[in-house]
């Protein structure tokens, strides 16, 4: 088998092993990275595309074996390999189970390690399809995404169908339901995953910056333009542009965006010349296009070009069902970055979750667990949860009130959620801040 320039992560708080795993695996033509606690293996495997990764079992804090199921459940791809001096037919079995392909026992030669390392990438190429679910449950997982409800897994089913192709794809969800983290599963899970992804916001642009960033501008062109500059256009070739908050893009940018989607070609601000572009369009928006089209505010052809493929992304009330699972995985990862260990959450606290309503979806779930693992002293109680989720009280279908006091007790709610914020309570009312104003009139 030929060797091939792979990265491949390194775990073991031994520096003499890492030092000499290193050392061999260079010399076979590997790139590698090195991390002496599982924490530090969190923040690579984050920011670095990783083909094999090799751990010790016996580590201080958080132990191998726990990286091996975060690994296994987060990143299902990437095939796992154990080294340990610490034998047994129980362990063996137990990093098996764990996700791992092979068990390397120390001290072990330049040659067995090269063999070891072959077998998973060889497995690790031949299970990859099969390694997309968490183990005993129905789960699936796509970069960031985790869930098993039914309207989970119709997203993960569209993400399937179009991941290996460039068609445009429009995304559409409230706020907080994670629109970006279902582009970058569409990237990251298809044959492009190594070519660019861009993410832009497009109602953090200035509506007059909106051209000359995503298009790129000539030197001259206007005050200011000193040098010619790329686009995010430009910089996405290749891969993929995710044009979130696509409703704030102006109707002069719309029109070029239009351009771009039916001639495969941009023009910078300032050029003459029009040049080609080989990118995958992916748009969000938690907005209503259609009320924006009736409002002449978004161009109509342009929205059907979008939409070549649409994912409705549901809100999290939608899906309580996937609560546990969410809850875990933000357990593991603030768990692991505030506390340099796994933390648990008690039943009681779980039902509060799954009690709520989450208007500011899963980003609202995501901040509470943050925040209950900072306070915590061990395991997440009801006690660690913000106020205003503890004393909902589910009143019978008999009590009802009338709609306006119902509105005037969620906004209040919203309020204390977001410490008097107006701006970020707007944003998870869906509302504009007049609105709110008015309202709290």
């Amino acid at each position: 088998m030929a060797f091939r320039k792979e990265n491949i992560l390194l775990v073991d708080d031994d520096i003499d092993i890492l030092e000499l795993l290193q050392r061999h695996l260079q010399s076979m033509d590997y790139h590698t990275y090195k991390a002496v606690s599982v924490k530090e293996a969190l923040y690579i495997l984050k920011d670095t595309f990783i083909d094999l990764l090799i751990t010790d079992i016996q580590m201080p804090h958080v132990d191998g074996l726990q990286l091996l199921k975060f690994a296994n459940e987060n990143y299902p791809e990437i095939p796992k390999l154990v080294v340990t001096g610490y034998p047994s037919v129980d362990g063996a079995l137990e990093v098996i189970k764990s996700g791992a392909i092979d068990y390397l026992t120390k001290p072990f030669t330049k040659e067995e390690l090269k063999k070891a390392v072959e077998k998973a990438f060889e497995q690790g190429a031949n299970s990859k399809d099969s390694k997309r679910k968490i183990a005993g449950t129905k789960a699936n997982i796509y970069a960031d995404l985790i869930g098993e409800s039914e309207v989970f897994l119709k997203v993960t089913d569209i993400i399937d169908r179009v991941k290996d192709n460039k068609a445009t794809v429009l995304i559409k969800g409230e706020s907080g339901t994670g629109k970006e983290l279902v582009a970058r599963a569409i990237h990251y899970s298809g044959k492009f995953s190594r070519a660019p992804f861009i993410a832009v916001n497009c109602g953090a642009i200035p509506e007059n910056l909106q051209e000359a960033e995503l298009f790129g501008y000539m030197k001259g062109a206007f005050t200011g333009a000193n040098e010619n500059r790329k686009g995010f256009f430009q910089a996405a070739q290749g891969g993929t542009l995710f044009l979130d908050e696509i409703g704030n893009a102006s109707l002069g940018v719309q029109t070029k965006l239009l351009r771009a989607l039916q001639e495969k070609e941009i023009t910078k601000v300032g050029s003459q010349s029009a040049e080609k572009v080989d990118i995958r369009i992916i748009a969000a928006t938690n907005a209503d296009l259609y009320e924006e089209i009736k409002n002449k505010d978004f161009r109509e052809d342009l929205y059907y070009r979008l939409t070549v493929v649409e994912i409705d992304v549901p809100p999290l009330r939608e899906r309580k069902s996937d609560i546990p699972l969410l809850v875990e995985k933000f357990l593991r990862k603030y768990g692991v970055e505030y506390k340099d260990r796994l933390l648990r959450i008690s039943p009681e606290a779980l039902q509060v979750l799954e009690r709520y309503h989450w208007p500011g979806n899963i980003r609202e779930l995501e901040n509470i667990i943050q925040r209950a693992v900072i306070m915590s002293d061990g395991a997440i109680d009801i006690g660690n949860l913000p106020e205003y989720l503890k004393y909902q009280i589910d009143f019978p279908d008999t009590d009802f009130v009338p709609l306006r006091e119902m509105e005037k007790e969620y906004v209040q709610r919203v309020l204390i959620h977001t410490q008097g914020n107006k701006t970020k309570a707007a944003e998870i009312l869906q509302i504009d801040r007049k609105t709110l104003r008015d309202k709290l009139k």
